[in-house]
């Protein structure tokens, strides 16, 4: 899923219900609750309710409770506060990435970028070097590869 942002001024982990639509998630999922959220239109408005999903960043699933508002949104999913607390996740506006532990490796993903972070454009989303301490994904994407020749893309 592209274009998720995150924004840690945001006391909550937003997705929109068109979001879900395009997922195909049925809406009898959504628990009703009383939260009001005023996001960057500055307009206070009631969220439909929540709902818990799993989303998989990195090498890692988190199990996320989103507030769905009705709502025009540029971005997917925004990730505020809660997500970025209970993950221990630093992100960096400046630098368009986020960095968080896993299993004693450094997690790196990138924002979305017109241009590619890498210089062979043949690896497109994932750059992993074997023992190395330090693995970078770009955007919010996985590429899953069985087996790879070397030099072949």
């Amino acid at each position: 899923m592209k274009r998720v942002m995150l924004d840690d001024g945001f006391g909550f982990d937003i997705c929109p219900l068109s979001t879900l639509q395009r997922m195909e998630i049925w809406t009898e999922r959504i628990k009703p609750n009383n939260v009001c959220v005023r996001p960057f239109d500055g307009i206070k408005r009631d969220t439909i309710g929540e709902i818990d999903l799993i989303l998989i960043i990195g090498p890692m699933d988190f199990e996320v409770t989103f507030q769905v508002l009705d709502m025009d949104t540029s971005y997917n999913f925004l990730l505020g506060r809660p997500w970025i607390h209970a993950v221990g996740a630093v992100p960096s506006t400046l630098h368009q990435m986020v960095k968080f532990e896993h299993e004693d490796q450094e997690i790196v993903v990138h924002g979305e970028d017109e241009q590619s972070i890498y210089r062979d454009p043949s690896i497109l989303c994932l750059e992993a070097r074997e023992g190395s301490k330090h693995i970078v994904y770009q955007a919010f994407e996985v590429v899953v590869a069985d087996q790879c020749e070397e030099g072949s893309p």
